[in-house]
């Protein structure tokens, strides 16, 4: 997780300045001198005062200078305080926020409008769109079916909430009748409708204990041998767009960096560990540079929102990018895509009944 330093005591102009070196070197991707710095401040400043004042913002470490230049350029640690402290965030246009409202609203497919969303914040920032996709032992069980085949076999029909429709077939010890596969299926839909599917092998097996003695025989062997093919394995996994994007940053088109970046949206296993974090937490979350935790990413920024279904979150969407990104504009649209993701799924996956 991110750690947190302790608030840095700046004096105004020692902040105006911080905040147009890095608002600059954001724009241009160059280090930013001192003349450079006391021509657009604004201040009336002299070179020679803002090279004192840039000195102390160096020795707190809030900027550094990159080789034998004489430019400075901002630290992970300037970039917190200028994130936290310093940064004045865009409202989305209107007219954005309803071109992607009409983007979501034109898909059916639950999975359709997690691709867009990250496929919109691809195009719209220019870096790279990751949507987490839900897990699936987090989905909640929806609807059963039980039809018999031929030989003794039953073809399982699982429907969760997300409307992903999962087969398995299944060759019981025992054979059971079309009339006792419903009646078992009809149990089964008004008593775990809304649960887990982490939570129904056990649900099934309280509900065998409190309800035993009230049905029958062979409905309770068709629930024991429910009890037996509810059980599906995780199946983590992220949709990604854009990453050849990344080639575009001068800092990060070094053959090595990009290879290892690309490597690591290919493996995925850290970077989802990464997103996981941000399920459960409030708001849009930043992840800047080494702050991640994940080697890969310690030239990259990671902006992140949950999105959530029924008020529970379902997964998470941000935008990875340099960490000399336009935070004000890439942050409200991060936050509002989640949120519209968010409506547009509740609308798709819990019509009104």
């Amino acid at each position: 997780m991110i750690s947190r330093s302790q608030p840095i005591e700046l004096t105004e102009r020692a902040q105006h300045l911080l905040k147009v070196l890095i608002e600059r070197y954001i724009e241009e991707g160059q280090p930013v001198g001192s003349r450079t710095l006391a021509r657009n401040a604004g201040l009336n400043l002299s070179p020679a005062t803002v090279r004192n004042v840039i000195a102390d913002l160096e020795e707190m470490g809030l900027v550094t200078s990159p080789h034998t230049s004489a430019g400075r350029v901002p630290t992970v640690k300037g970039y917190r305080l200028f994130i936290d402290s310093l940064l004045s965030v865009k409202p989305l246009e209107q007219a954005l926020t309803q071109k992607l409202w009409e983007d979501f609203n034109a898909q059916e497919d639950p999975q359709e409008l997690l691709k867009t969303a990250s496929r919109l914040l691809s195009s719209l920032t220019h870096m790279v769109g990751v949507v987490t996709l839900p897990k699936r032992q987090q989905l909640a069980f929806r609807h059963i079916e039980f039809l018999p085949l031929s030989q003794g076999q039953v073809l399982v029909i699982l429907v969760t909430e997300d409307r992903e429709v999962h087969n398995r077939i299944i060759r019981p010890s025992r054979p059971f009748t079309s009339a006792q596969l419903q009646q078992a299926a009809n149990y089964l839909n008004v008593h775990l409708k809304g649960k887990r599917l982490t939570e129904l092998r056990m649900a099934l097996f309280d509900e065998l204990q409190q309800t035993g003695e009230q049905i029958s025989a062979e409905i309770k062997s068709v629930l024991e041998m429910a009890k037996s093919v509810l059980e599906f394995g995780p199946e983590e996994d992220f949709v990604l767009t854009g990453r050849t994007n990344l080639m575009d940053f001068s800092e990060l088109a070094d053959h090595e960096r990009l290879r290892s970046l690309f490597e690591a949206f290919e493996e995925k296993r850290n970077l989802l560990h990464l997103l996981d974090q941000c399920i459960e937490a409030e708001g849009v979350q930043i992840f800047i540079g080494e702050e991640s935790g994940y080697q890969p990413l310690e030239q990259c920024s990671l902006v992140t929102r949950s999105y959530a279904v029924e008020n529970r979150a379902f997964g998470v969407l941000g935008v990875i990018g340099p960490t000399r990104m336009h935070y004000e504009s890439v942050i409200p649209l991060v936050d509002v895509t989640a949120k519209l993701l968010s409506h547009a799924l509740n609308q798709k996956l819990m019509p009104p009944s």
